[in-house]
């Protein structure tokens, strides 16, 4: 395995540690001050930042995605409104 197939398989487990997290904080109604789902968000992130030290992505075209899908957001959730 090269370092780019471990990087996006890391990054695989750790998006499915955070959905599994989010899952638990809507069971226990756990949303503020939830130190696992705090920890796994910043898993997350930290492997984004890799993703982007190790130019699979760069900031720059992270930054037009975010918006574009709060594009998206504006249109089919209520969540900017």
């Amino acid at each position: 395995m090269d370092k780019l197939q471990e990087l996006l398989i890391i990054t695989m487990e750790e998006c499915g540690e955070l959905i599994q997290e989010c899952s638990k904080a809507i069971r226990t109604n756990k949303y503020k001050n939830n130190g696992s789902l705090q920890e796994e968000i910043g898993d997350v992130l930290c492997m984004i930042e890799l993703i982007k030290d190790n130019k699979l992505i760069t900031g720059r075209e992270l930054k037009n995605q975010v918006e574009l899908k709060k594009l998206k957001l504006m249109k089919w959730s209520n969540l900017l409104d």
